[in-house]
């Protein structure tokens, strides 16, 4: 026979809910890991809300949102055009390796 057992709803800053199993008398933590992203997530209540105020950590920003806090689209655009027609000069001349930039 199995101890009696309770599922837990956690909810990560990505919005995605992980269900964990516990053994009715486990203590059960406050935040658990999400499985889909690896960020913490919080306890839900039987109404599908947080169950404790408890500040979620944001989710990690991308490397190309860090990259628009520093360029603009238009600067980008400008660096992308100019960088692709450096590696089509240099195709043409045969030069496939990027190791003479």
């Amino acid at each position: 026979n199995l101890s009696p057992r309770q599922t837990c709803l956690y909810r990560c800053a990505n919005d995605h809910t992980t269900e964990m199993i516990f053994s009715a008398d486990a203590e059960i933590p406050v935040a658990w890991g999400c499985k889909q992203c690896s960020l913490e997530g919080a306890l839900l209540d039987v109404e599908g809300k947080q169950a404790f105020e408890t500040e979620l950590p944001k989710a990690p920003r991308t490397h190309f949102e860090m990259l628009l806090e520093r360029r603009s689209r238009e600067e980008l655009e400008e660096l992308l055009t100019e960088r692709l027609g450096e590696l089509k000069a240099r195709r043409a001349r045969g030069q496939a390796d990027a190791t003479n930039s």
